[in-house]
């Protein structure tokens, strides 16, 4: 015959059932918090990849293609190159059907440019899909879309 204290009623009742129930009614919780916490935060490091990847297409965008070439500055096509291998740094798919990258050129930057201003601008936009899973909520494997912009000018 097992001891009293040991026996499966035993457990259940009085202060150790309640501890059991807390323990069940709280555990669900804490899982989501901590796993929120691990996809907001894979959202964060995404959009910082998303942010350098912008900033080098603007950057090779609005740098002479070469130094004896005068004014002209690197094709579209060398923007997406640049901005693929910094997404591909970042360990991000280059490849996912949802990776948009638009590339707009002579575009007025800031209202309060002068005119001879407007033209030697680049704006890089890069958008990213990022799969949230988190537990127990109505987030559960929604995918949000990441953007991030650059707008870089060049002055003479």
């Amino acid at each position: 015959m097992p001891s009293p204290s040991r026996s499966p009623r035993f457990l259940l009742s009085g202060a150790r059932g309640v501890a059991i129930v807390e323990f069940a009614l709280v555990v669900p919780v804490l899982t989501t918090i901590l796993i929120g916490t691990f996809w907001l935060g894979r959202a964060v490091s995404v959009h910082q990849a998303l942010e350098r990847a912008a900033r080098e297409g603007a950057r090779v965008g609005i740098t002479p293609a070469c130094a004896l070439c005068g004014s002209s500055t690197a094709t579209d096509a060398s923007i997406d190159v640049a901005v693929n291998g910094a997404l591909a740094a970042a360990s991000l798919d280059t490849s996912n059907p949802g990776l948009e990258i638009v590339i707009a050129r002579n575009q007025r930057l800031d209202s309060n440019d002068p005119a001879n201003y407007q033209s030697s601008g680049v704006q890089v936009t890069v958008s990213y899909p990022v799969q949230l899973n988190i537990p127990f909520t109505s987030q559960r494997a929604t995918t949000i879309s990441l953007t991030s912009s650059v707008s870089m000018r060049q002055e003479f």
